[in-house]
């Protein structure tokens, strides 16, 4: 690869805007071209952010433009087709989550990238927040003993509405959007699940989907985890979009709270650490630690292309994550508890 390496963004949507701010704040990388369907937002995009070519015909930005990789932070509707175009031009995929309306969908994009051999990664930022991993540090550290339950809390009242419309009318809607980050890092910090149980429920009028959920998961280490995510949860201030946190073990008890603070129980005491912002120029609260885990996870997957490894939110990783999503939907309809398939 060159020193630099080029890549592409197709998608130039609300939530693009941090995935090319985040581009522009990695050094070894040059985004040389974006695309859109709509052609203004296309131009819009390179134009703010110095970009010498934009499109709104993806089949002639891979024909023209010569890419090291290329970031799809478009619907998960139009994922495999884009993925597929991808592969079949070698150009390795960071694809933005949900990775597909189900899981046939994500085993199908898995399957044609493995046979070509192109990389494929999943954008599942949770994992790539600071807090998470200074709490993973510390579980890995053997500080809280064996794990023995957590919980993982998201929940807010923002009109999330506004900015993507089109959630109005998504059938699988509160834990495809943000439940699908929570199990991913259900799974990071504790491991993998045996069974999920799920309910959901519809507290907006006039939406397709459900906008809350409460997840119980078992894990394989002997864990409980309950996952509870709501879009229609009135506090304040709101906690948007941050997640609250408990973890406890044999040995102690971590929580993370608001502003991404750490507590830490343990032999008697407690010991509060606050974890700083990346500070850069261009985020704003209260997406700060949101944009900065962008930019974790886009130099994750620039550092595993250099050092041809697999992501750790590969595409092959995220079947079991999708595995999980699917069981809840299932223990949703059925009021049972379900084991998530694993490939």
């Amino acid at each position: 690869m060159t020193s630099r390496l080029r890549g592409a963004v197709v998608g130039c949507g609300f939530f693009a805007q941090n995935h090319l701010a985040g581009w522009n704040d990695i050094e070894d990388v040059e985004i040389v071209a974006v695309c859109d369907l709509d052609i203004e937002k296309a131009k819009a995009a390179a134009a703010k952010f110095g970009i010498a070519h934009y499109t709104d015909d993806v089949n002639a930005l891979f024909a023209t433009q010569k890419l090291d990789f290329v970031d799809l932070p478009t619907t998960m509707e139009t994922h495999e087709a884009l993925v597929a175009l991808a592969v079949s031009h070698q150009i390795p995929v960071i694809v933005q989550k949900p990775f597909a309306p189900d899981l046939a969908g994500c085993r199908r994009m898995v399957a044609l990238a493995q046979a070509a051999n192109v990389p494929l990664m999943v954008h599942e930022d949770f994992r790539f927040q600071h807090v998470f991993r200074a709490a993973k540090q510390i579980i890995d550290r053997g500080e809280l003993g064996e794990l023995t339950f957590g919980r993982l809390s998201w929940r807010t009242a923002i009109d999330v509405y506004s900015n993507q419309p089109y959630l109005i009318n998504v059938k699988r809607f509160m834990i495809m959007d943000v439940g699908i980050h929570l199990l991913d890092l259900a799974r990071f910090l504790f491991g993998e699940v045996d069974g999920v149980f799920c309910r959901t429920q519809q507290i907006k009028e006039g939406i397709a989907g459900e906008d809350a959920a409460t997840l119980l998961l078992t894990h394989d280490n002997g864990a409980t985890t309950v996952l509870d995510f709501s879009y229609a949860s009135r506090r304040y201030p709101d906690p948007f979009p941050q997640t609250g946190v408990e973890i406890e073990g044999t040995a102690g008890t971590l929580l993370i709270g608001l502003n991404q603070e750490l507590t830490l129980h343990k032999q008697g005491e407690s010991t509060l650490q606050k974890i700083a912002p990346d500070a850069r120029s261009w985020t704003r609260e209260p997406w700060t630690q949101i944009q900065d885990s962008v930019v974790h996870t886009q130099r994750h997957f620039i550092d595993c292309l250099r050092q041809h490894r697999e992501p750790d939110t590969s595409g092959r990783d995220s079947l079991l994550t999708y595995g999980l999503l699917e069981a809840a939907y299932l223990s949703a309809s059925t009021g049972r508890l379900e084991r998530p398939e694993r490939d």
